[in-house]
């Protein structure tokens, strides 16, 4: 990963019918990883910001502890609120 530039992870991307990692910015560094993957890195307590991309009801339902709301939707809208640096994982 870049220094100073967010890695962004779609995990279990296809589960949630997102489809392969779009071509992107080269600057972002996007890959797809496995929920044991994610697992792993929050078992290291690597910091990750942890975005759930489902609608609203389905977060109030059940989310992973610690991820904030965003529905896919929004995301464009909402860009500035994601962290430039570290590891963001939308699921």
């Amino acid at each position: 990963m870049r220094k100073g530039v967010a890695g962004v992870v779609l995990a279990a991307g296809a589960v949630l019918g997102l489809g392969p990692a779009p071509a992107g910015n080269p600057e972002v560094p996007l890959e797809l990883i496995t929920v044991d993957e994610l697992k792993a890195h929050m078992d290291k307590k690597v910091a990750v910001d942890l975005i759930d991309v489902r609608t609203w009801s389905e977060y109030v339902k059940r989310h992973i502890p610690g991820a904030r709301s965003m529905p896919l939707r929004a995301v464009p809208s909402r860009a500035f609120e994601i962290k430039k640096t570290g590891l963001v994982v939308f699921y």
